[in-house]
């Protein structure tokens, strides 16, 4: 079955960074665009960045742009999201998801309702 894990996420100061892994499993793997979402307390899920299934397009939240950087390496079935310049406000559990539909892509941004698997997630916290 379709299998999401997320990983690397902990504890960094403001101004640190971390890089976060999504190990998937269960389908095929190049045929789905990825995502990764975040959760703080209180908040609504929202989305952090997507990237297709190819890797060609890849889509940023204003929040995170310049500061984040999301790959893919197929052979692995790995989804990264490389995270720079954290501040208190990034805090929250990340996790990744799979679109619900193969080789589809949406535009300018990475809709929650359209990604059907998740992972459990992972903490990250900044703080000093």
């Amino acid at each position: 079955q379709v299998r999401l894990v997320e990983s690397g996420g902990g504890l960094v100061q403001p101004g640190g960074s971390l890089r976060l892994s999504c190990a998937a499993s269960g389908f095929t793997f190049d045929y789905y665009a990825i995502a990764w979402f975040r959760q703080a307390p209180g908040k609504e899920r929202e989305e952090v960045s997507c990237i297709n299934s190819s890797g060609d397009f890849i889509n940023y939240s204003n929040s995170v742009k310049g500061r984040f950087t999301i790959s893919r390496d197929d052979a692995k079935k790995m989804v990264y999201l490389q995270m720079n310049g954290l501040t208190p406000e990034d805090t929250a559990v990340y996790y990744c998801a799979r679109d619900k539909v193969q080789n589809r892509w949406f535009a300018n941004y990475c809709p929650r309702d359209e990604y059907g698997y998740w992972g459990q997630g992972t903490q990250v916290t900044v703080s000093s």
